[in-house]
């Protein structure tokens, strides 16, 4: 990643640490060179997809991002990470895709990541192509986080990267449910931790089932 662009997604809206951004980076420059897509579970404002989408780029393949756009539980009004500049009026709901377009486009990444609009769950019932990596950074309470390790992970090819973001193994500094699909996935035998860093956690899944 140039120095420009790592200004620059440093700099994008989002709630991801710069070491933690390029620790993502680093791991999606490890998937195959013209392999399987890459597919990430939360796109916000398009921080994470700035990260991945550069390395995509070098690795001669797509990102797609996937989210509603209407914010996650923790960023509705009453909670604290609610943004109010984020609310379209016309339908008083939270509308964060103009600006993850804006900067997608920005990042010159327009080429590269393909923005998924809708729900987890009915996107990932009709999925069928394997992916080289899977970051999951949805909605963090426990039935959505969940969800999408159970609709999502078997779809991770053998030799692909699972990456979690907010594992928290200490309740005193956040909310446990990725922290809970981390260890689920670690159980399940089907994945091996590469690294760690901040709150990311690196995966890659070892069966060929």
């Amino acid at each position: 990643m140039d120095q420009e662009l790592r200004a620059f997604a440093e700099a994008a809206r989002g709630f991801m640490p710069p070491d933690e951004g390029l620790a993502l980076h680093e791991a999606a420059l490890g998937v195959p060179a013209g392999g399987s897509p890459m597919l990430e579970i939360g796109s916000y404002c398009g921080k994470s997809a700035v990260y991945l989408g550069d390395a995509a780029r070098q690795r001669s393949t797509i990102l797609y991002a996937l989210d509603h756009h209407r914010g996650s539980e923790e960023n509705q009004a009453g909670w604290e990470w609610h943004e109010p500049d984020l609310v379209d009026p016309a339908v008083g709901k939270m509308d964060t895709l103009p600006l993850f377009r804006r900067t997608v486009h920005d990042a010159g990444l327009e080429g590269t990541v393909v923005a998924l609009v809708g729900d987890s769950i009915p996107v990932a019932t009709h999925w069928a192509t394997p992916l080289s990596l899977l970051f999951i950074d949805g909605g963090h309470g426990a039935e959505p986080a969940h969800a999408d390790f159970e609709h999502w992970t078997p779809k991770v090819e053998p030799g692909g990267l699972l990456v979690i973001h907010d594992v928290f193994p200490d309740p005193a500094d956040g909310g446990r449910p990725p922290y809970e699909i981390y260890c689920r996935a670690l159980e399940s035998g089907r994945f091996v931790e590469e690294r760690a860093v901040g709150s990311l956690r690196v995966l890659r899944r070892t069966d060929a089932v």
